[in-house]
């Protein structure tokens, strides 16, 4: 049986992108008869905020989307299912980074890897021998510049990620003293023993960083997992949707009227290339979507 996530974070509003995402792998759930786990990912405190987790479980009620695991509201995921709950399974994970010896310390600042964005991280800190256990410092694990990350995505393919120009050394561990999102979401995947992982396109790079660390550390199951990388709904500049871009949220077109049924369209057309489709209710979707997927 398939068991998937829908993992959104509470750092604004929810979008019409991450409406599309969500919907998909409903969808896909719907058709093999899987599992859908409601994983908030919230380890990054700076910017979450009371008002983003309560968005997420209205906003998949809008939608009409149903999981089988996960909190059931805003109450039962603070206290049950944050992903400060589960601190000491990433923290073991960490450590056996550390005991294979795969990490260096980074002292770079966040000024200048600001710099570095949309490029790979140098190895500045790489041969320094800074002490891992140094105060201020970011853990990374070593990627040499020609390491290849190979797996099969259903949507594009098998893929061939040269993991060491698209994000270098990444991070495992941040100057807080937080796992980063890497380590926390492989983390996760393995406990909850996820075998589909259904991601925007934007994030090969992620899933490459991924499935590198569960290369190194042996964690057959999420290597095995079948992974599908979907198209990215764009604005009218080309550029994809993100909360940090003030898209349109799914909040503000509840708030001024816009039915459902209009995200349901839009993502018909999008994904089901189906011109001008009046859909009501998800179910309905699902049938339609059945009936073009097979």
């Amino acid at each position: 049986m398939f068991r998937t996530r829908i993992a959104p974070t509470p750092s604004g509003y929810l979008h019409i992108g991450n409406a599309f995402s969500f919907l998909l792998t409903a969808l896909l759930m719907r058709r093999h008869n899987g599992t859908i786990l409601l994983r908030i990912d919230d380890i990054d405190d700076e910017r979450k905020r009371p008002e983003y987790v309560n968005d997420i479980f209205t906003s998949l009620e809008w939608l009409g989307i149903e999981w089988q695991e996960g909190p059931t509201g805003p109450d039962d995921f603070e206290q049950n299912w944050s992903q400060h709950k589960r601190l000491d399974i990433y923290n073991e994970m960490l450590n056996r980074l550390r005991e294979a010896q795969l990490l260096f310390a980074c002292e770079c600042s966040r000024k200048k890897l600001a710099s570095l964005e949309g490029y790979a991280y140098p190895g500045t800190c790489q041969y320094k021998r800074i002490s891992l256990d140094a105060p201020d410092v970011a853990l990374r694990i070593s990627v040499a510049d020609r390491d290849i990350v190979s797996f099969h995505d259903e949507e594009k393919g098998d893929l061939d990620i040269n993991l060491g120009s698209e994000t270098g050394s990444f991070i495992v561990r941040k100057k807080d003293g937080l796992p980063s999102y890497h380590v926390v979401s492989l983390a996760d995947d393995v406990h909850f023993r996820m075998n589909y992982i259904v991601r925007g396109e934007d994030l090969l790079p992620s899933t490459a960083a991924q499935l590198y660390l569960a290369e190194k550390l042996r964690l057959e199951s999420f290597r095995n997992a079948k992974f599908l990388h979907h198209k990215l709904e764009k604005d009218e500049t080309g550029h994809k949707l993100s909360k940090t871009a003030g898209s349109i949220s799914l909040q503000y077109m509840r708030k001024h009227g816009i039915e459902v049924s209009q995200v349901y369209k839009l993502f018909a057309e999008q994904f089901m290339n189906l011109e001008n489709q009046r859909i009501e209710s998800f179910s309905q979707l699902a049938e339609i979507y059945s009936d073009e997927t097979t």
